[in-house]
């Protein structure tokens, strides 16, 4: 049995904590380990919740990172070196089979590194919360059929563009290789971003539908509308897209970004100092992102055409 690092990073997320670690206890799939990277909650674990999970590894910060920073630290610093990492959020839940499927998956699929879950949403596991993520060619990115009924969605392994970090598989070599998450996004998109360099290195990714969690989202910063998710959203957004859409494509699809910025203003009309403020420091960032895109691009591996293919092309997509 490979050994697979679970590595979860929350910031006062002790109320849906308890639950995320009881789902990863009980687990059908066994040689796996658990470090909670807490980002400098406000109050301490809660005295019962690490009695209850004596083998779990917190490690609290003293400040908050951010989202791709405590993961850095955790994979770098407190997980040994296991072959797998699975990212895992407090506020995700995974069924007793969850681990099993993925590593059933990697075995069958020895040539792929990066594994999506099917994440079903918690208040209604019903309906989808993502089949993996969806990159389009003007920059924008989704959770594939996000609200869609789940009982339509297709039950076969199929390859998306990337998983949600919420629940995902990466193979440690592939992640490490690539510096991990990008620690200047801080929090959102940061998982797009890297998602985007695993596939100009060559590693594709697979949904895999019978590992299944249940998220809840957005419990630590409010939800996807508020300020924070907007200011991070939207400006991550244009630094994942400008460091790594390959040359000849960024400059074929770069009218799309812009029509795409602008309704997104247009969108956040009634929101105007959290979407400007947003757009200004992706701007005012662009100056090191592009030396990122650099490097990103001279080690790109993936021939245009197959990054094209793994695109949404759709004039009216999600």
């Amino acid at each position: 049995m490979a050994h697979i690092a679970v590595v979860v990073v929350g910031w006062n997320s002790w109320d849906v904590l308890p639950r995320c670690l009881s789902c990863l206890a009980a687990q059908t799939y066994t040689d796996f380990s658990v470090t909670v990277i807490d980002n400098a909650s406000t109050t301490p674990i809660p005295a019962e919740l690490q009695a209850a999970h004596p083998h779990v590894n917190v490690v609290r910060n003293p400040s908050n990172l951010g989202f791709a920073a405590a993961n850095n630290l955790a994979i770098h610093q407190h997980t040994g070196q296991s072959e797998w990492i699975a990212l895992l959020n407090p506020d995700a839940f995974p069924q007793p089979q969850w681990l099993a499927e993925l590593m059933l998956a990697s075995a069958a699929h020895p040539q792929c590194s990066v594994f999506a879950s099917r994440q079903l949403q918690a208040d209604d596991p019903t309906l989808l919360d993502g089949d993996g993520d969806a990159y389009h060619l003007s920059g924008r990115a989704w959770r594939v059929g996000y609200g869609e009924p789940a009982a339509l969605a297709a039950n076969a392994i199929r390859p998306v563009f990337g998983p949600c970090a919420a629940a995902g598989l990466y193979r440690r070599s592939a992640y490490t290789a690539l510096g991990g998450l990008d620690e200047d996004f801080f929090c959102y998109l940061e998982d797009v971003d890297l998602s985007f360099r695993l596939q100009l290195a060559g590693h594709g990714c697979l949904l895999v539908p019978t590992a299944v969690v249940h998220h809840q989202g957005a419990s630590s910063t409010g939800n996807a509308h508020s300020d924070f998710a907007v200011y991070y959203g939207h400006r991550n957004l244009v630094w994942a897209y400008v460091k790594n859409m390959p040359g000849a494509l960024l400059w074929l699809t770069l009218p799309l970004h812009l029509a795409l910025t602008l309704a997104t203003l247009v969108l956040y009309a009634h929101r105007p100092r959290v979407i400007w403020r947003a757009k200004r420091d992706a701007l005012l960032g662009l100056g090191a992102v592009w030396k990122k895109r650099s490097a990103v691009q001279t080690n790109r591996k993936a021939s245009l055409s197959t990054i094209l293919r793994q695109l949404d092309k759709r004039l009216f997509p999600y």
